[in-house]
């Protein structure tokens, strides 16, 4: 395995399998930006350098993108100041990790908008689909992976996983320190979607979203967002519980308890 970039497209037999669109040609990659902190999470190692079942969350992340059949590149935005450590865990973990998949590791960035980018920047030109997955999703199964990226070569700009939600959501309006704040809608729960990650999208469309859009403001806490914020469309998939964000003590709870149920059903 190399963390560098490589030098020329490697060999992915499984890219174009058949019965796929013979109009999407090129390489899929999956950017991970893993360059935050994770302060919710306590103090320690940053968020994405956690251990799950003694791995970090951050290979477990790498390898749920690396088992899709379609990706053969995968990109890990790191800490400006842990490039060299995310190379060396990488090759560590070398053996945990499909020999057909490239890696490459790059400098992140002050945002996570920021750290996107840089790892767009890093793709080799063969490259036409892109995949935009959280490093705290570490769990996500491959049937979603895979979900993502057939709506993508089928031709959507813009494809986002998501659940129906199980809770009654409430539109308030804030208050400052802790004073009860007034709802002002509840809106039709059927009609919402709670998004996960990875988000795939036609690479030009998701340059351009970085290129034109403010990385601030409405629609721009993610790369969806973004595309929404050109005009694009943006489609659903449907996503999977396993997928849950691992942001605060209990989900790290959660997430051992969901690999401890794999290695019992299947030896993962």
């Amino acid at each position: 395995m190399t963390v560098e970039h490589p030098s020329a497209p490697a060999e992915h037999p499984s890219e174009s399998p058949p019965g796929s669109p013979s109009q999407a040609p090129g390489r899929t990659a999956a950017v991970i930006p893993a360059a935050g902190r994770g302060v919710r999470l306590g103090p320690g190692a940053p968020k994405a350098l956690r251990t799950l079942n003694g791995t970090p969350m951050l290979v477990h992340a790498v390898r749920a993108m690396a088992a899709s059949r379609y990706v053969s590149l995968v990109v890990v935005v790191a800490p400006s100041d842990g490039e060299t450590e995310v190379k060396g865990m990488l090759d560590e973990y070398e053996h945990a990790l499909p020999e057909r998949t490239e890696f490459l590791v790059v400098p992140g960035g002050d945002t996570r908008q920021e750290s996107v980018k840089r790892g767009l920047d890093a793709l080799p030109d063969d490259i036409t689909a892109v995949l935009v997955h959280d490093a705290a999703r570490p769990l996500v199964p491959v049937d979603t992976v895979d979900a993502v990226v057939e709506a993508v070569r089928a031709g959507a700009p813009a494809v986002v996983p998501a659940l129906p939600l199980a809770d009654t959501v409430k539109q308030v309006e804030p208050q400052p320190g802790g004073v009860p704040e007034p709802v002002v809608a509840t809106p039709e729960r059927a009609l919402l979607r709670a998004v996960q990650t990875p988000q795939g999208f036609e690479r030009a469309t998701l340059v351009r979203a970085h290129e034109t859009v403010p990385a601030t403001g409405e629609g721009a806490t993610d790369c969806a967002g973004m595309v929404e914020r050109l005009g694009q469309p943006v489609v659903v998939v449907p996503g999977h519980e396993e997928a849950f964000k691992v942001t605060r003590p209990l989900d790290l709870v959660l997430a051992e308890a969901v690999l401890a149920r794999r290695r019992a059903n299947d030896g993962f």
